[in-house]
């Protein structure tokens, strides 16, 4: 029977958007998740002809969640949902079945790389029939429906067992348990070289990939270590876990340090890699050696011709704003096109869909391409797996190299967490008013050129304003401020500081960015606003 409840709109119009993320505690309230659900259907016409993917990172709640989805879906008539088997769907693995199954959209449950249990946080995004985000127009719709909503329609059926392949209903609408592996490890076997990378992997080479209790461990073991060969055990942390084991499911030089205290040690493997709580991040690591994402999105594209899906060309490459510079670089000499666009995916997606990029990348650990409009870590992984198998050098060689023809990009992020918003706003607000008096200011050796907040006129949408802030020196050097909306604490002032060189490539990054990362707190007024002499995370 379908039951339609009395509610009140939400007052947290930051909850309103196609990406919902907050606190379990938040999310767990009455009616919350339901008004959210119903906010979505509500902005979709004829829901008796559509049909979604609803899976997620087996975070806590999610099961939960994916019952009130089915429930809310049947009361409103939906066609169909397919459903990864327990629930689980990675991130790139989800656009790929909405792209290859032509489905209308997603319901994607996932907090990304935020800690999970029930202390932790809970997400939720509309995907649509691209695979990809939502754009603004839609977030917008879904947004004013949560400020006005007066109900929501819900069935009262039991729930569904989704431990099993297999076709059920609840009320009209089909619901099917599919095997959320398939169709993504077929993508990834029309791309790469698998006899190739089989060869590498059966041989003396030592590779290591840590899940980090995030759910692409299935899809790796099922990669890595039955089809491509690599030895048991070679997968870390493997078994999807609703508290991710208590790790923080990013990767990154601090919360994956298990892996990176492996990879500096004596017995070190040939090559690591680590992906995020729902599979679209990666880390890159050789032996004694870290592979900034920066670098690897620019070392991805200048080989791009070894992988069998790109030998015959790619379109271009698009950036982060707050990505290095390395990548425009390899651009211009390759003779590709090349865009940087604002922090946020769905910047990427037009790109692709025009035809305009085929691999983009962010500095928070994202890389992609135009298979599926997501970042896709696995995807990564095997990319530079494919460069090594093909070169027969090391990570460290191949980086090395490219530096040597390119110049070297030092690149961190300065992350200064829990800032109350109020200080946040006036610390962004009043460094903005300040850029036009820092043309030609001297800071030490650094001397700036020009300074602005960055304004991206995106050649298929919109124009997009409050992107952060980019300041720009004589030497090639540059830093990039912006504030995070990923957290549920407060907010993040995110700093990026890079500086190029063409003469000492190997050097520690801490180093040879010192004198920069004081100037650029010396710029943003942050330690005066905040108490904060310095960040809370580099990475």
């Amino acid at each position: 029977m379908i039951e339609t409840i009395a509610t009140n709109p939400y007052t947290d119009q930051k909850m309103g958007t196609a990406g919902l993320r907050k606190k379990i505690a938040i999310a767990m309230q009455p009616n919350y998740i339901e008004n959210f659900l119903q906010s979505i259907f509500n902005t979709i016409p004829n829901l008796e002809e559509k049909s979604f993917l609803v899976g997620g990172d087996g975070r806590y709640f999610n099961k939960t969640a994916i019952q009130k989805i089915i429930k809310i879906a049947a009361a409103n008539h939906v066609k169909k949902l397919y459903i990864g088997q327990n629930g689980l769907v990675s991130t790139p693995a989800g656009s790929c079945i909405i792209l290859k199954n032509k489905l209308d959209g997603g319901l994607i449950l996932t907090a990304s790389h935020n800690p999970g249990g029930i202390n932790g946080d809970f997400g939720l995004k509309y995907s649509t029939s691209t695979g990809g985000q939502c754009q603004p127009h839609e977030s917008q719709a879904i947004l004013e429906q949560t400020l006005k909503i007066k109900e929501y329609k819900i069935s009262d059926s039991p729930d569904l067992d989704l431990s099993h392949l297999g076709v059920f209903h609840c009320e009209e609408t089909e619901i099917e348990v599919i095997d959320p592996y398939t169709d993504y490890i077929k993508m990834m076997e029309g791309i790469f070289d698998f006899n190739q990378l089989h060869s590498l992997l059966t041989s003396e080479f030592r590779f290591v990939f840590d899940a980090m209790n995030g759910v692409t461990g299935p899809y790796a073991k099922r990669i890595f270590e039955e089809i491509l060969g690599a030895p048991q055990g070679s997968v870390l942390n493997a078994t999807p876990k609703e508290d991710f084991g208590g790790l923080h499911p990013d990767p990154n030089l601090i919360y994956a340090k298990t892996l990176v205290d492996l990879m500096y040690s004596d017995n070190a493997p040939d090559f690591s890699a680590a992906n995020d709580g729902d599979g679209d991040r990666n880390m890159i690591l050789g032996s004694h050696f870290f592979i900034c994402p920066s670098d690897s999105l620019a070392i991805l594209t200048d080989n791009y011709r070894l992988i069998p899906a790109y030998k015959d060309g790619i379109y271009g490459v698009a950036k982060s704003a707050a990505t290095s510079m390395a990548v425009k670089r390899v651009a211009d000499t390759l003779k590709i096109g090349f865009y940087e666009v604002p922090t946020g995916w769905k910047y990427f997606v037009n790109l692709m869909d025009s035809k305009r990029i085929t691999f983009c990348g962010e500095e928070s650990f994202g890389t992609g391409a135009a298979h599926i409009r997501e970042k896709d870590g696995i995807w990564a992984v095997l990319f530079w797996l494919s460069i090594i198998a093909a070169t027969h050098k090391t990570v460290k060689q191949i980086a090395l190299e490219h530096w040597q023809k390119y110049g070297r990009s030092y690149f961190l992020r300065n992350d200064f967490e829990g800032i109350e918003q109020s200080v946040a706003d006036k610390l962004m607000s009043e460094l903005e008013q300040r850029l036009p008096q820092l043309s030609n200011k001297q800071f030490g050796r650094f001397t700036v050129s020009t300074a602005y907040p960055f304004v991206y006129n995106d050649p298929v949408d919109n124009t997009s304003t409050q992107n952060g802030l980019i300041v720009h020196f004589t030497d090639g050097s540059r830093i990039v401020y912006r504030l995070s909306g990923t957290g549920t604490n407060g907010a993040t002032l995110r700093t990026y500081i890079e500086r190029y060189v063409t003469g000492d490539i190997d050097e520690d990054p801490n180093k040879m960015l010192q004198e920069l990362c004081a100037v650029s707190r010396e710029i943003s007024n942050v330690t005066a606003l905040t108490g904060k002499e310095q960040p809370d995370i580099i990475t």
